[in-house]
């Protein structure tokens, strides 16, 4: 795993722009870095393959514990009475789309998990689209690990097969919050699934009503809303004034109910019980523990809200309104490259470890700016 200077393309931006990229720039710096790449080797991938796999196991066991003791549930605060709901969502076993995991690898030492977004897709359109279309014009010879698109495309295939037959029940929409990011990156997911064969319809979430007669959820025209796709916390959507309708509706949400107790950074705390020493895997806790460490909110965005202690006892904590809970994790140094942190964003889509995106800062920790920059392998 190696960083290395690149030319950027002449007027890369208006050609990201026509990939359907346009928030590649925050704060008048680039957000979107292509001024260099990384390279790995076939056999680090096969590592973060198989690393990716191995965690993807383990989280499915964490959530049957989970849910198998759910005295747990509160240490994750999930309300009482949504306990009923996120199990049936599992004991169905309802589809997956997509997750990531943010590694700290080197290419030395085994890939250890950071987090697990496993809930909203945020750098998906960069790692499946932006990077690629980047290695065919830089790179034609190279290969990068990204089956990214294909495997959404299967999955939406797949999750059309389970569909209701009905007419209405064939609309599958897709919604976000006025955000320039999230509006590209669930229009993106929609273009798959129109690939994909269905009837995909954006809504944006401030749209979305409740018909009381009906008891059903409704969009602008008064449709059902029998599937839809959030880019919108399971931890915001559950406290809304209408979360008692979601639990009671018909509507079929994506990702998941069951997804909410991987998308929980207290998911780290019931893995490092489960399997201690895993390779993969760093001391957690919920309570602060010795050594170099970092504490993070277990509902984080962006990296806010945290606190990090390293081996030379140099302090960082970013802002943030969070009062807690907190889990506490060892202290894991990411590989430094000319002064960037890099940290890897392993995506599992459809059951397949199918692709990476690293994101680097010359912070030590992992934030909304933090630029993404693309990969190959050879």
């Amino acid at each position: 795993m190696i960083r290395i200077p690149a030319q950027p393309r002449p007027d890369w931006q208006k050609i990201v722009e026509g990939q359907g990229f346009h928030f590649h720039t925050a704060q008048g710096q680039p957000y979107w870095n292509e001024s260099a790449y990384y390279q790995f080797t076939s056999a680090e991938i096969d590592v973060l393959e198989a690393a990716t796999y191995q965690l993807d196991r383990l989280c499915l066991q964490a959530v049957e514990h989970v849910l198998d003791h759910p005295d747990r549930l509160s240490q994750f605060n999930i309300p009482a009475d949504w306990i009923d709901f996120v199990r049936a969502s599992w004991e169905v076993d309802e589809i997956t789309i997509y997750g990531r995991f943010d590694l700290a690898y080197d290419g030395i030492t085994p890939p250890k998990l950071l987090e697990y977004n496993a809930d909203t897709p945020t750098g998906l359109l960069e790692a499946a689209i932006i990077q690629w279309y980047w290695l065919k014009d830089q790179h034609p010879g190279k290969d990068q690990f990204n089956s990214i698109h294909e495997k959404l495309i299967e999955a939406w295939q797949r999750y059309k097969e389970v569909m209701p037959k009905d007419a209405p029940g064939k609309m599958m929409y897709f919604s976000s919050l006025d955000n320039l990011e999230d509006f590209m990156t669930v229009s993106y997911l929609q273009d798959t699934a129109v690939q994909a064969g269905l009837d995909a319809r954006y809504i944006q979430c401030e749209d979305i009503g409740w018909h009381s007669a009906r008891g059903v959820f409704t969009d602008l025209d008064e449709n059902q809303i029998n599937q839809i796709l959030k880019l919108y916390p399971w931890e915001w959507l559950m406290r809304d004034s209408f979360a008692g309708h979601v639990k009671t509706s018909a509507t079929k949400w994506m990702e998941p109910p069951w997804k909410m107790i991987l998308s929980n950074k207290a998911i780290l705390v019931i893995l490092w019980e489960l399997f201690p020493n895993h390779p993969n895997l760093l001391a957690s806790s919920l309570a602060p523990i010795q050594g170099p460490s970092v504490r993070k909110p277990i509902h984080g965005r962006e990296g806010a809200n945290i606190l990090l202690q390293t081996q030379d006892s140099t302090v960082v904590e970013t802002g943030g309104k969070y009062a807690g809970p907190f889990v506490y994790q060892a202290y894991q140094k990411l590989p430094t490259f000319d002064g960037n942190h890099a940290v890897i964003g392993s995506w599992m889509v459809n059951g397949y470890s199918c692709g990476i995106g690293v994101r680097e800062d010359q912070s030590l920790i992992t934030g909304n700016l933090s630029r993404f920059v693309p990969h190959l392998f050879s």
